[in-house]
C-alpha cells in the first residue's frame, strides 16, 4: 500500500511516495510556478505509483472549514496566481484517490506530536522559522484549526530596544513576529544572509529576544506541553539556549511546572525529533487518515 504525500511550498512543491506509517520510499521536487504549470507535475510524478490516497500539507491561508464551498483552497496567498485555488479537490479529482489537506506545519505538528519529540503527550506546538513563520497546534491528537487556522506568524510583539528595524517588514503589520524573525527579516535588518553569520553575531540575541517572547506567549495563552521549534533558522542550535534563557526571563517563575524551570526547560523548547522529515511525514499521516475515512473508519489521532 502505497500512499502519496505533498509538501507544497511557496518555493517549491515536495512529491513523496511512502507509508502509512510515515516511511518515505520515493521523492520529487518541483518549482512552485503557476497551476497549470505546477499541478499536472504533481499529478504524473504521484501517479506513477498506484497511490492509495494522497495526503497534503500546503502553504497558505487555506480554507479548512469543511462545510464551506472553497474547503481545501489556497485563499490570500501573496502567490498571485494560487488565490483561490482549489489544490485539495483538483488533486483529488485528477488522482481518484482520497486525500486530506491541513497547512504544512500542522502537518509537521501531527509527525512530531504521533511519531517524534510529542509522542505520549496530549498536546504539542511546532513552530516553523524560516522563509516564513508559522504555528501548528495538537490538542489531543488533532490539529487545531478555530475560525480558520492559527496564523502564528503574524502574533504581535513588543519591538526590543536598540533593534534596527523595529516595525519589521511585514506587509500586513507592524512589529509581527514573522516581519522581525523571519529568515529575510534577519537578512534585511542586518544586510547579511542568516547563513552567513557568526555565532557572536548580534543579530542572534535579538531573534533569540523575539522567539522567547512567541514562547513566553504561547505559554500563557494554550500552554502546550512542549514546543518544538523548526525551519531553516532554527538550523542555528546555539539559538535553542538563547530562547530557553529569554523565556524563563520573560515569565519570570509564574509559570508552575517543572518544565519551565532552568532544570526542565531544555526539554520543553526542543528541535524537531524527526528533523527535516516532519512535514513529509506528516504529509503521509494526512493520507493514511484519509484513507481510513474512506473506508468507514473514524480516523485515530
Amino acid at each position: 500500500m502505497f500512499i502519496g504525500a505533498l509538501e507544497a511550498g511557496g518555493t517549491k512543491m515536495v512529491c513523496s511516495i511512502g507509508s502509512p506509517q510515515g516511511s518515505v520510499l520515493q521523492r520529487a521536487s518541483f518549482p512552485t510556478a503557476s497551476p497549470e504549470v505546477t499541478v499536472p507535475q504533481i499529478v504524473d510524478f504521484i501517479s506513477k505509483f498506484n497511490v492509495d490516497a494522497l495526503g497534503i500539507g500546503s502553504f497558505g491561508p487555506l480554507d479548512l472549514n469543511p462545510d464551506s464551498p472553497g474547503y481545501g483552497s489556497i485563499t490570500l496567498s501573496p502567490k498571485l496566481g494560487w488565490q483561490g485555488y482549489p489544490l485539495l479537490r483538483e488533486l483529488e479529482d485528477r488522482l481518484g484517490v482520497p486525500a486530506a489537506i491541513d497547512t504544512d506545519v500542522n502537518a509537521a505538528a501531527l509527525a512530531e506530536y504521533q511519531m517524534g519529540a510529542g509522542k505520549g503527550l496530549s498536546s504539542l506546538l511546532y513552530v516553523t522559522v524560516g522563509t516564513g513563520i508559522g504555528g501548528g497546534l495538537i490538542i489531543g491528537g488533532e490539529p487545531v484549526h478555530g475560525l480558520v487556522h492559527p496564523e502564528l506568524g503574524h502574533m504581535l510583539l513588543a519591538p526590543q530596544e536598540g533593534d534596527p528595524m523595529p516595525d519589521g517588514m511585514c506587509p500586513f503589520h507592524r512589529h509581527c513576529l514573522e516581519g522581525l524573525a523571519s529568515g529575510p527579516a534577519i537578512e534585511k535588518r542586518w544586510g547579511l544572509s542568516a547563513k552567513l553569520m557568526t555565532q557572536d553575531h548580534p543579530a542572534w540575541e535579538l531573534e533569540a529576544a523575539y522567539l522567547a517572547q512567541m514562547c513566553a506567549n504561547m505559554i500563557v495563552t494554550v500552554s502546550p506541553e512542549i514546543i518544538v521549534l523548526g525551519g531553516g533558522v532554527m538550523q542555528q542550535a546555539h539559538l535553542f539556549p538563547r530562547i530557553r534563557e529569554r523565556t524563563l526571563e520573560l515569565l519570570g517563575g509564574y509559570v508552575a511546572s517543572e518544565k519551565i524551570t532552568p532544570e526542565g526547560i531544555a526539554s520543553y523548547i526542543v528541535p524537531p525529533a524527526l528533523g527535516v522529515n516532519s512535514g513529509v511525514t506528516g504529509a503521509l499521516l494526512l493520507g493514511a487518515r484519509a484513507l481510513r475515512q474512506a473506508q468507514g473508519e473514524t480516523p485515530k489521532p
